[in-house]
Order: structure tokens, then sequence, then C-alpha cells
């Protein structure tokens, strides 16, 4: 296989939350300030921010919603500021470089 046959990924950034048990009773009341604060970083960052969403069955030890970033930075900027995270309903989280596949 020479370079030209190699696929030529595209790096994007996967956020990953993770909460306590019990977190989704605060994680509903704090939502309507976590959704401004995505709305408004979508909109000052246009493209930085691809998708965002909470997995529906929450699983022990697993987290709890990711969100996908074209930038490392972009995603520890947003989780810094999230209410989520200001307010304790997430508990760690984690940012992990992702490969996609142009095709």
């Amino acid at each position: 296989m020479t370079d030209g046959d190699r696929p030529q990924w595209v790096e994007h950034f996967l956020l990953l939350y993770f909460s306590e048990r019990g977190a989704r009773e605060r994680i509903g009341a704090l939502f309507p300030a976590h959704n401004a604060y995505g709305q408004r970083f979508r909109t000052e960052r246009p493209g930085e921010l691809v998708m965002i969403g909470p997995f529906p069955v929450p699983e022990d030890d697993q987290p709890g919603a990711m969100a996908i970033f074209r930038s490392a930075a972009s995603a520890e900027e947003f989780a810094a500021a999230d209410p989520f995270v200001i307010e304790g309903a997430v508990s760690e989280w984690r940012i992990r470089p992702w490969l996609v596949s142009p095709s």
C-alpha cells in the first residue's frame, strides 16, 4: 500500500461527560442554561461544535453524554465553562481524539 492509498483521516475530538448516580435531576434543572451556552458557543465559534447530546440509557462507568469538536482547544474551552460542569452535575470529563474516515 502506498501513501496515496492510505485513508486521509479527519481528526475530531470527543468530549465525554461522566456523572454520578442521581445526577439526572440536577441535569434536568441545569439543561436550559447548558443549552443556551451551547447555542452561544456555536454562534461565537461556527463549525467548532459538530454535535452534542446524551446517551439515552445510563450505564455504570460509561459517559452519559458526548460532544464532537473540530479541535481539542474548543472542547476544553466548552467544558470549562459549561453549566453542567460548573454546577457539578458532570463529575468528570475527558477529551479523546477521534479519527474519522473521509468517505
